[in-house]
């Protein structure tokens, strides 16, 4: 089979390297090892007749350079890698699987841009990253379940060892990870040595690399839906391991492949692709489906999230709404990116919500996302329920229902849309105002072409999408005009080269505001989930000014660059 091989740069400039095989929809593809070259993974059993995989090779490995920091082997410093990978090849959204090591990092991408994955295949993937490694117990285990093969009796003995410290690896066991030990897995196993990057594997998983809490509470909020694979015979993770990860995850199924050691695609391949590719050709199979959803944010039911959940009835919608915060602090309204929802705050809203200068913290699902309605689904509905000045108007009155007068608003992409044009439309209803990653509602030149509509249910109206692709294209000239009658102080926070948006725009947005300032923070457009420290340092700051007091400038633009 044909693979194409292509390069991308990290953010720290190192060159990396991918392998495209295969035909159909997009797979990212993430190799375990730690530290492997993707090499070893095939066509994964025969997987490239229904999908193209991107397989990348991490840092280190196989055809990517070597970093400079060494320090940047560490699991949760590859993420952005991942993130660039998924931007150089256009996409918007990914279908991830991850092999072994590699759902750790596909666990950590998966927290940190949860509204960039559609569908999430873990591998037998030893959950590390969750805090449960694969005990020397369990490994034993496993290994006696193949007691009768021919080559046992030698390889037990130098297994255990190996496990208690007491002696080296010896290539004598490696039978134990395969679940049949015939020519092709003798060639997968030597190769391994070649394949793998020793110094970087040592890295891999180095202090630091996980928080399992945080993490857990972070997945246990992923709208995607999970498959967790487990091999009969493997022993990290053991099957029962498997069932225990997928159990973090809000929307996960747990299947074993019988028979199967930790390479699964070789001991049966047929099986393996069978399975794989009705999960990610599965229609809802997994994730609820969107009314299902509603009903539980309007039940009070968002996993692993302590804070108050209701739906609200504004502009003759209902809205789904977060609360952080104590009532009487001062209010700040959170939101959201096209096809993401509230939920997507969740770390800047608690850090707000419980900081130096606490704030009460709202964050809505706007209309045609998540808990709040789909107009566009009803009988006869038209484009301009999805109008941008229809989201503004549910805000507006939102903010009415709230009993709330005046409050600091901060928008992301559409969600700074939609702030910006509230702030024009009712100044008197923001203090301030933050827009990350905005651009100016000028036409597209060329026009953005139309949006691919992604397999299976979804967190969100696709016609919703659609309708916002044709505003981007044609925007009310009148949006643009009236930007000099946004009077509030406001910051613009601009995600630097790597943003999918053109800075430019970004750039444009704060120049034509009387009172705005502007900050760039090299973190791409999700500057809040890929930078949230730096992000949180300026509008903590900024939000905490005073109108007349010393460092509130309220004529002057600001640019500065924060390092990343």
């Amino acid at each position: 089979m044909q693979t194409v091989t292509g390069t991308f740069t990290a953010t720290d400039g190192t060159e990396l390297a991918y392998h495209v095989r295969g035909e159909g929809k997009p797979l990212i593809v993430l190799p375990g090892g730690p530290m492997r070259a993707s090499a070893y993974l095939g066509d994964l059993g025969g997987l490239t007749a229904h999908r193209r995989l991107i397989l990348l090779d991490l840092r280190g490995t196989g055809d990517s350079a070597a970093p400079a920091d060494e320090e940047t082997y560490r699991c949760d410093r590859l993420v952005d890698d991942v993130e660039v990978l998924r931007a150089h090849m256009g996409l918007d959204h990914l279908d991830l699987l991850a092999h072994s090591a590699g759902g750790s990092l596909a666990m950590l991408y998966a927290a940190r841009h949860p509204g960039r994955v559609t569908r999430l295949a873990l591998i037998t993937a030893t959950p590390w990253a969750l805090g449960m490694p694969a005990t020397p117990e369990a490994r034993l285990a496993a290994a006696r379940l193949r007691k009768g093969e021919p080559w046992f009796e030698e390889a037990f003995p130098a297994f255990e060892a190996w496990l208690a410290g007491t002696a080296d690896f010896d290539p004598v066991f490696e039978p134990f990870f395969y679940g049949r030990w015939d020519a092709v897995a003798e060639q997968n196993s030597a190769l391994e040595d070649e394949q793998t990057n020793d110094e970087a594997a040592d890295r891999y998983f180095s202090e630091g690399a996980f928080d399992p809490p945080v993490l857990r509470a972070a997945l246990g909020r992923l709208p995607a839906p999970v498959l967790v694979l487990a091999g009969e015979l493997d022993g990290g993770p053991r099957p029962e391991l498997a069932r225990r990860s997928a159990d973090v995850f809000r929307n996960a199924t747990s299947v074993v492949q019988p028979g199967a050691g930790h390479y699964p695609w070789l001991d049966d391949p047929e099986w393996f692709v069978r399975r794989v590719v009705a999960f990610l050709d599965a229609d809802g199979a997994v994730l609820p489906s969107a009314e299902q959803g509603r009903d539980r944010c309007r039940s009070g039911y968002v996993p692993g999230m302590d804070t108050e959940i209701r739906t609200v009835k504004a502009n003759g919608i209902d809205l789904a709404l977060r609360a952080w915060g104590p009532e009487e602090e001062p209010p700040v309204l959170l939101l959201h990116s096209r096809g993401a929802d509230g939920t997507d705050w969740t770390r800047i809203a608690e850090r707000l919500a419980a900081g130096p200068d606490p704030r009460r913290v709202y964050a809505p699902d706007l209309r045609g996302h998540g808990g709040s309605d789909w107009p566009g689904t009803a009988p006869g509905a038209t484009a301009d329920v999805y109008a941008y000045e229809a989201m503004r108007d549910d805000i507006r009155a939102l903010l009415t229902v709230l009993g709330i007068e005046r409050a600091d608003v901060i928008g992301h992409s559409l969600g700074g849309i939609v702030a910006y044009l509230l702030a024009q439309e009712a100044p008197d209803v923001v203090r301030r105002l933050v827009l990350e990653d905005v651009p100016a509602p000028i036409p597209f030149d060329p026009p953005r072409p139309p949006t691919e509509r992604p397999a299976g249910k979804l967190p969100f109206d696709w016609a919703m999408i659609e309708a916002t692709d044709g505003r981007a294209n044609h925007p009310d000239p009148m949006w643009w005009d009236h930007m000099g009658r946004i009077t509030v102080p406001t910051l613009v926070i601009a995600g630097g080269p790597t943003s999918g948006v053109p800075q430019d725009r970004v750039v444009a947005v704060a120049e034509r505001i009387p009172d705005a300032r502007l900050v760039t923070v090299d973190a791409g457009h999700l500057v809040h989930e890929n930078r949230p420290a730096e992000f949180l340092a300026v509008v903590e700051q900024f939000l905490a000014e005073r109108s007349g007091e010393a460092g509130d400038d309220r004529t002057a633009t600001v640019t500065s660059r924060m390092s990343s």
